[in-house]
């Protein structure tokens, strides 16, 4: 799974890296332990507001981590919605819409994940060369307590797409988030591709992530901690 995660890169270096047109929310301070339900950094492609029949544009935008259904009561339900089995998006009622129109990427310099060992959760951070593009859905839900005209009353959140872990990295969990290699981004992020044959096809597409993982201090147990010495190998 994914479940915690470093941020680091300015919205100037994102916008580099994915070629961002339009960069929508202020910009996020580097964060060293994403934790879910916090706000997130994510790339979408989307046509304009008033004009949905122009081309999408790609754009930068502030959402909240753990995807809240459009069917949903309450944002609670997007704590236990922070990741999504990719093998299944296309077939749940949660994720089936969102895997048809509305899918995304997360940038993150690396993710943390926790090896059991010796009765212990020993953490590991998880990264490769340069910025990872981990395969999302987004979605938005009407807030029913705010008023129609209140800009807040959509909220943006995302899940992060997993899959089971390549054999080396196995030994820590059994699962990864899937990172979408730089000649799939174009189509993974196009809401002009909303066959979900098409969906599957790119997701089989996508091949396993060669990621170096080394041990961090148990420090980043603890949401409050969020420093760059939470990057630094044990020993």
């Amino acid at each position: 799974m994914c479940g915690r995660y470093a941020s680091t890169q300015s919205d100037s270096d994102l916008r580099a890296v994915f070629d961002i047109a339009e960069t929508v929310g202020e910009e996020i301070p580097p964060a060293y332990n994403v934790a879910p339900t916090q706000t997130v950094r994510t790339v979408v492609e989307r046509a304009p507001k008033d004009e949905p029949d122009a081309d999408a544009v790609r754009q930068l935008r502030s959402v909240r981590w753990g995807l809240i259904p459009s069917w949903a009561k309450d944002v609670k339900i997007g704590s236990r919605m922070i990741n999504a089995r990719s093998e299944t998006i296309t077939e749940k009622p949660s994720f089936k819409k969102a895997a048809s129109r509305r899918r995304c990427i997360i940038p993150a310099d690396g993710y943390y994940e926790w090896e059991k060992r010796d009765g212990a959760k020993v953490p590991y951070f998880l990264h490769s060369e340069g910025v990872l593009a981990m395969a999302g859905l987004y979605e938005l839900w009407r807030d029913p307590t705010k008023a129609e005209d209140d800009e807040d009353r959509w909220v943006w959140s995302v899940t992060v797409l997993t899959a089971p872990a390549a054999d080396a990295l196995g030994h820590i969990h059994d699962r990864s988030p899937v990172i979408v290699p730089e000649s799939l981004r174009s189509d993974w992020l196009s809401p002009a591709i909303t066959e979900i044959a098409s969906v599957q096809d790119m997701l089989a597409a996508i091949p396993e992530p060669h990621l170096v993982p080394y041990e961090v201090s148990t420090a980043v147990n603890s949401v409050k901690n969020n420093g760059p010495e939470l990057l630094s190998p044990v020993g």
